[in-house]
């Protein structure tokens, strides 16, 4: 059973649309999805639904400047003038809480991907909430000296052109070398860096709720993230009893084709986590719940979910 409501954002400004898988069948447990950037929570059906044939109710909402979550097509892309990063993750926090009021004492797991899952990295550094498990999906790493110089030059251009301001140089700046031999623009979908699946690739960029470049403001939230996970005294912060799963296709590029995951790997090991798992997909790009052989991650991410509970 699919159920759409609304929840305020902690922008106090913008009600965030949300939905609800809920099964048919007794709840074993819940998992809430941080979705990616230039997308939205409703891409997650069909892996909602067959996780809802295992009795896991999914929920997630719309971030900010995406999805249903806008008042007009001028605030995709943006998110908030106000501390953009933090209130991101305040939000995910507050919609935590409000799913457990409802259905307390019921295992509890978080999925992030993309930016979703360097949100779930700052999530996990800020906040020590009873979780059984953490899934990091299509993750990756930049250094501190590289997404700090990305802050300030984003800045830069915040000063000359204004937050809402789309500037495709800063877009073509976040696309490093790891994604040369891919296309990033739709126009060739057998090489796209999203899945090797081509009926995904064009869907997703005729889809105005995906297709659209980001504001200054966007990038600033997104950098700013960026950087705070790429601190290891932050990851730190991490409760080390907290299960966690890192999984991500071995060529996709957010991930610098393995290197980078491997990384962020790495810094969990550094923090001590005690149940730690990475896994890389070879071949799949960087949707892996949308790749050709996409059964095969649904299962592996519901036997460790179920491993859990």
């Amino acid at each position: 059973m699919k159920q759409e409501f609304t929840f305020l954002s902690n922008d106090q400004l913008h009600h965030l649309h949300a939905i609800v898988w809920k099964p048919e069948r007794k709840i074993k447990a819940i998992l809430q999805i941080a979705h990616g950037m230039q997308e939205y929570i409703d891409r997650y059906d069909s892996f909602s639904r067959y996780l809802n044939d295992k009795g896991i109710m999914v929920v997630g909402y719309d971030h900010l400047g995406h999805g249903k979550s806008v008042n007009n097509d001028e605030e995709y892309g943006y998110f908030t003038n106000n501390h953009p990063s933090d209130t991101l993750t305040a939000d995910m926090y507050k919609f935590f809480h409000h799913i457990i009021k409802d259905y307390p004492n019921i295992p509890y797991f978080i999925l992030g991907h993309s930016m979703g899952s360097y949100l779930l990295r700052k999530y996990l550094s800020t906040y020590d909430e009873p979780l059984n498990g953490a899934i990091i999906m299509g993750t990756g790493y930049i250094s501190p000296a590289l997404s700090r110089f990305a802050i300030t030059l984003n800045e830069i251009f915040i000063k000359i052109f204004k937050s809402h301001h789309r500037s495709r140089f800063v877009t073509a700046l976040s696309f490093g070398k790891s994604y040369q031999k891919f296309d990033t623009n739709g126009k060739k979908p057998e090489k796209s860096w999203l899945t090797r699946n081509q009926e995904i690739v064009k869907k997703y960029y005729q889809d105005p709720m995906c297709n659209y470049v980001f504001t200054l403001n966007g990038y600033k939230g997104l950098f700013e993230t960026v950087y705070f996970d790429s601190i290891q005294t932050n990851t730190n912060r991490t409760n080390k009893d907290l299960p966690i799963l890192i999984i991500s296709g071995a060529n996709d590029p957010v991930g610098n084709l393995g290197t980078g995951v491997k990384k962020v790997y790495g810094m969990y090991q550094i923090t001590g986590i005690k149940d730690l798992t990475c896994k890389l997909y070879e071949d799949y790009r960087h949707e892996i719940l949308n790749e050709i052989d996409h059964e095969i991650v649904f299962d592996d991410i519901y036997e460790w979910m179920k491993e859990r509970l």
